[in-house]
């Protein structure tokens, strides 16, 4: 089987660095036309600047692909529509979106003010909606479309000082179920990234010798794979350092404990049943 993309209009956001940018120069290299889209902001998203999304659009362009650079905010979903209407304008179409931007604003929970919980949840949760919105209705029109959400091992596991950014990454695979199933009659399907890399926001995380083994570039085939044109639809890949997993969210059987009669005490003498898979 070789998967190319030839003939498809891809968007994707934080497409400027690390991950995001791997993700733009495969899906050229693959025959995608792309609009690598990067506010151009720091880690903890101030500032702005399109020329890293520029500088990644003309680095397709050298090799021959075609792309365009774009610095839409995508927590503000006039941009974010001004960006698909650019696609179209230019392509005709939109076949594959991948919500890539985020932030951090990391601090443990007691010293997070809520203005820094308000801002990651903004950028990663609506953000990832605004752009997943604005292609919605293209897809559905299309007959076609593929559809990338990230989230975390922080949102699926939890990590110390991220409640933030862990509840905007759980939300992901919410996000996910429903659109399967809303998107599945319209040949859209909707899968969740979890990835482990070494990119700036990691930057001072990890020691050198891990980040080695962790590049975005040993992510990106996943990437690929779940937005081509005979992929699954609601699958977490976990991917990192060369290696990829599928994420599985499981219940235990069920125990009957007395229907109407079941008490606290019962819950509790019989917990190690109802928690033991």
């Amino acid at each position: 089987m070789t998967i190319r993309f030839d003939g498809k209009v891809a968007i994707v956001t934080g497409g400027g660095n690390g991950l995001g940018r791997e993700h733009c120069l495969q899906l050229a290299k693959l025959g995608a036309k792309v609009i690598v889209n990067d506010l151009g902001g720091s880690v903890d998203g101030s500032g702005g600047s399109v020329s890293a999304a520029e500088a990644v659009a003309k680095e397709i362009r050298d090799g021959g692909g075609e792309a365009l650079g774009n610095g839409a905010d995508i927590t503000k979903l006039d941009q974010v529509e001004a960006m698909v209407a650019e696609a179209k304008a230019k392509w005709g179409r939109v076949d594959v979106l991948i919500n890539n931007a985020g932030i951090l604003r990391d601090k443990t929970f007691s010293k997070m003010t809520m203005d820094d919980f308000k801002k990651v949840v903004d950028v990663h949760l609506f953000g990832t909606a605004n752009c997943t919105k604005a292609v919605w209705e293209t897809m559905r029109e299309q007959n076609y479309g593929r559809i990338m959400l990230t989230s975390s091992a922080s949102g699926i596991y939890g990590n110390f000082g991220q409640s933030n950014y862990g509840a905007a990454k759980a939300a992901m695979v919410g996000f996910m179920n429903v659109l399967h199933h809303e998107g599945a009659k319209n040949n859209i399907r909707v899968n969740t990234l979890a990835p482990t890399a070494a990119t700036r926001m990691l930057e001072g995380l990890i020691p050198e010798q891990v980040a080695n083994l962790m590049q975005p570039e040993l992510v990106t085939p996943g990437v690929l794979y779940l937005v081509s044109e005979n992929a699954p639809s609601k699958t977490i890949l976990g991917a990192g350092a060369g290696c990829f997993s599928v994420v599985h969210i499981y219940e235990t059987p069920a125990v009957f404990l007395g229907g109407a009669n079941a008490t606290v005490d019962d819950v509790a003498a019989n917990w190690e049943k109802i928690s033991n898979p």
